[in-house]
């Protein structure tokens, strides 16, 4: 199985090569092709089309595994990073809902 990084690595040539990176990229256009992609899989979830929410998580990941190899961000650090600091944080932190 790939890790995460070489993932990563993978998705930033497919969209080289799909031409995503004609011009530079920045922070706010990866985050707003992120957030189209979970309204897309939103969509799809009010229109109670669950078979095609799990293409949508994907294309939000990928959007993101791209963005991390074009930056040379190690996001199989981050995570184990994050995740440690999620494990110390109280119950309900920010008293969130979900």
């Amino acid at each position: 199985m790939k890790s995460l990084n070489e993932l990563a690595r993978e998705a930033h040539a497919t969209a080289i090569v799909n031409g995503w990176y004609e011009v530079e990229v920045s922070l706010p256009d990866m985050v707003a092709l992120t957030c189209s992609e979970a309204c897309e899989a939103l969509g799809h979830y009010r229109h109670r089309r669950d078979d095609l929410i799990p293409e949508e998580l994907a294309d939000i990941i990928i959007r993101v595994l791209d963005w991390c190899a074009y930056q040379g961000i190690d996001i199989e650090l981050a995570i184990i990073n994050k995740m440690a600091t999620n494990r110390e944080r109280p119950y309900r932190h920010g008293n969130l809902r979900c």
